[in-house]
Parts: structure tokens; C-alpha cells; sequence
């Protein structure tokens, strides 16, 4: 296996192997998981775009592949055959946004297939069209950490000045979801989460300066329209995009528009999205409506309010987040569940005392004590159901009942994870930025 890997995915492979001598386990978790997203879901087509595909499902999610090739930023940096491949990950994503900004699940080619018959705008190429803000803001993150791990600009073509601009339209028309938003979505014969209330419109919602969202980065309906989470990563995006548009692009306009929404985005976060808890304080709800409704939970996917200080929107000793954080890592939260085997956050998605390995990540990589991160690492070497690779949800009490054998986001996310214990981080994320403060 390792021989048909590219020299630069080598190199950290022995570097693991050096920082984790002693722990054959460590070494081979790495081994599997890192070489997985290269080897079993990547495409490479004749345009110079790749189409990656999630694992288990023969679609390519744009929230879901950002995801999977974002380690790989880390090779990239010298392998010029792992950035060709991101930057074909960009060729597809972008072109997909300027096809329809409102999709989540792409074809390879328009063929017509479909998770289902869902009554909404659909075209061939589309796989399903649950609108979530993460979808937008994954593709203009993955594009920022590629300059800046590359060094490459040729990405910041039509295509993406494009796609950027019908971004920024859509989160402005969602900005007043009830007067302005054209998008509905209803699924029939399905579980509630599938689907969205009054009429595909979702929930009630009034303007708050927060952009509008249908679903939830897992995929199931938002149960108040404002996701704060979501538009937490948009404001990290818009700030990221305002940088490319100054930098690169030399487009004052772009930059000032994208900065002049990021901070109406984030007044709506400031103004509608802190709860005060009995017991912890001032803290971040999930979602709300604007109305004086919130969801106080959070969920293992992200953007998560767990993942906060890893998508860029605060730092790890936030008080406020650090306020959320102890919330979301207690059985206050309805999804974090202990057993005998693990603890941690699962979701809605998946059954009850199911967890999820992207939130192990997440925790790892957000947690500030060593203690803690080992901890977090041993939970995953006992966990993986002797597969050597990571699943979607498993039960806390029975590792060896999983959801989704084949998932290459958590395998992904295991793969920073481990990178991080060994100093190595993706450049220009946040994550870096913490460390060299």
C-alpha cells in the first residue's frame, strides 16, 4: 500500500512512526486513515478537475471532500502532484456553486441520480439540494489554506470570482429569508429531519443580520433557521475571502463587500446568539429563529460550536466559547453521551449513545491540556472496531456497532488530529495561527 503513495505522504507517515514509536497502533490508525480519502475516493478527471466521492455514497458533498483533502494541504506544499489534486478538488467544487449555490450533493456527470425525488429545483447533476451555509463556506476555506499553503493563486480564476459573488448573493438573499429566499425543499415519506415545515420554507424566522439555513451540516433540517455554528464559519470565510479579494485579486469592491457582511453576520451572532445558562454562564446557542426560540445542543459534525476556535472564529480560551465548551461536553447537551468504552458528542443523525470520531477530532484539536488530547487519542485507538479505520457513529458501550464502515471524512479529521500531537498543522488555519501564539 504505502509504495503507491506519493513521496511527501511518506515522509509523514515516518514521521508518526518516529514521534509514535512505541504505539504500533498509533502508527498503523495513521497508516490506514491517511492514505484512505487518496486511494479510495479520489478521481482525477480529463478537465483537471477531481471528484471526490464520501466514502460509502457515490456522490461528491462540497462541505464533505473540503473535509477529506485538507490534510493533504500539508503535503501539498512539496508535492506538486497532491496540489494538482486540490486544486482539481477546487475546479469541481467552484463549478458546482456556479451550477447551483443552493445544492449540497453533486453527480460526476449529469446523469440524473439522486438521493431522492425531492420536490425543489433540481437538474441532472445534483445529488440532493439541502441548502447548508457550510457548503458555501467549506470550498472558500479550502481555496484560502491552498494559497496559503501553495504559494498558488491560478485557482482565483473566472470560476471562482464567480462562484464567490453568487455566494455572497445568496447569503444576502437568506439575510431575509421570508420576504427575499425563492428556495424551498419538502421530502415525502420520510423522518422530519428529512424534510422542511410550512410548505419546504422551514420555521418561522425574522431578520436578525444571521444568513438562513435549511439544513444542518448532517445533513437534517435546521429546527430554527438561523444555524449559529454555520454563520460563525461564514463570517470566518467572508474575512478569509476579504483577504484573497485584497491580496490577490487587487478588488477593492469585493473585499469591502465581503468584510461589510461579515460583520453584519456577526452583530446578528453577537445580538441574537449568546444564552445566558443557569449554571454556565454566558454561552453560544445552536440555533434560533429570532424570535426568542433557541436550540441549546450541539452536534458532532461540523461546523460545530465545539469547532469554533478550529474553523477560525475564536480563540481556544474564549471565555464565552469556553462557557459553550464546558456545556457541550456535559450531559446538559442532549447528544453527549458516556459509556463504557468512550464519551463524547454524537447527533441526532445517528442513534442514541452513538458518538461520532469527527468530534473526537474536533475535541483533540480544540482541547488546550496535553492530558486531555491523550486522552482523546486513546479513546480513538479503542474505538475503531478493529478495522484501523474511523466510522461516522459508534455506540459508547460497543465500539463494534458502528454506522458507515467506509467514511473518509473521519478518517480525515483522525488524520489531523494525529498530525497536530506531531506539530504539524495545515498553514494559514487557525490551528497554526494558536500555536505560534
Amino acid at each position: 500500500m504505502k509504495n503507491q503513495l506519493p513521496a511527501g505522504m511518506m515522509t509523514l507517515l515516518e514521521e508518526v512512526k518516529t514521534t509514535f514509536q512505541q504505539d504500533i497502533k498509533v502508527q498503523t490508525l495513521f497508516e490506514h486513515c491517511f492514505s484512505n480519502t487518496y486511494e479510495t475516493t479520489l478521481k482525477k478527471r480529463k478537465d483537471g478537475s477531481t471528484f471526490v466521492i464520501t466514502g460509502d455514497i457515490p456522490a461528491m458533498w462540497l462541505r464533505d471532500s473540503a473535509a477529506q483533502v485538507r490534510p493533504y494541504l500539508m503535503v501539498a506544499e512539496t508535492e506538486p502532484e497532491i496540489a494538482d489534486m486540490i486544486e482539481g478538488v477546487l475546479y469541481s467544487q467552484f463549478s458546482y456553486i456556479n451550477h447551483d449555490p443552493y445544492a449540497n450533493a453533486f453527480n460526476e456527470e449529469p446523469n440524473g441520480q439522486r438521493y431522492h425525488e425531492d420536490a425543489t429545483e433540481m437538474t441532472p447533476l445534483i445529488w440532493e439540494r439541502k441548502y447548508e451555509i457550510d457548503s458555501l463556506c467549506y470550498p472558500i476555506q479550502l481555496a484560502y489554506l491552498f494559497w496559503k499553503s501553495t504559494g498558488r493563486t491560478s485557482h482565483f480564476n473566472d470560476r471562482f470570482q464567480q462562484a464567490v459573488q453568487k455566494i455572497i448573493a445568496t447569503w444576502k438573499i437568506e439575510q431575509n429569508h421570508e420576504e427575499q429566499s425563492l428556495y424551498w425543499f419538502e421530502r415525502d415519506q420520510c423522518p422530519p429531519s428529512d424534510t422542511l415545515t410550512r410548505d419546504g420554507k422551514g420555521s418561522l424566522v425574522t431578520y436578525t443580520g444571521m444568513t438562513w439555513s435549511g439544513f444542518r451540516p448532517s445533513d437534517d433540517a435546521c429546527q430554527y433557521g438561523y444555524l449559529i455554528p454555520a454563520n460563525m464559519f461564514a463570517v470566518v470565510a467572508l474575512k478569509q475571502l476579504a483577504e484573497i479579494a485584497e491580496e490577490v485579486l487587487k478588488d477593492s469592491q469585493l473585499a469591502k463587500e465581503s468584510t461589510e457582511l461579515a460583520e453584519e453576520i456577526d452583530r446578528g451572532i453577537q445580538t441574537f446568539g449568546i444564552v445566558q445558562h443557569r449554571e454556565y454562564g454566558p454561552m453560544y446557542a445552536y440555533e434560533t429563529d429570532g424570535l426568542g426560540n433557541y436550540n441549546i445542543m450541539d452536534d458532532a459534525n461540523v461546523p460545530s460550536l465545539l469547532s469554533l476556535p478550529y474553523l477560525g472564529y475564536c480563540s481556544p480560551d474564549d471565555p464565552i466559547y469556553l462557557n459553550t465548551r464546558k456545556f457541550i461536553l456535559s450531559k446538559e447537551n442532549p447528544y453527549y453521551y458516556e459509556g463504557i468504552a468512550a464519551k463524547g458528542i454524537g447527533s441526532p443523525h445517528t442513534p442514541p449513545r452513538f458518538i461520532w470520531h469527527i468530534a473526537l477530532a474536533i475535541q483533540g484539536m480544540t482541547a488546550v491540556s496535553n492530558q486531555e488530547k491523550a486522552e482523546i487519542l486513546a479513546q480513538f485507538k479503542r474505538t475503531d472496531a478493529g478495522a484501523n479505520l474511523m466510522h461516522e457513529g459508534f455506540h459508547v458501550d460497543a465500539p463494534e456497532k458502528f454506522t458507515r464502515p467506509w467514511f473518509s471524512w473521519a478518517n480525515s479529521m483522525f488524520s489531523e488530529f494525529l498530525l497536530t500531537l506531531c506539530n504539524r498543522y495545515v498553514k494559514g488555519s487557525a490551528l497554526s495561527k494558536w500555536k505560534e501564539e
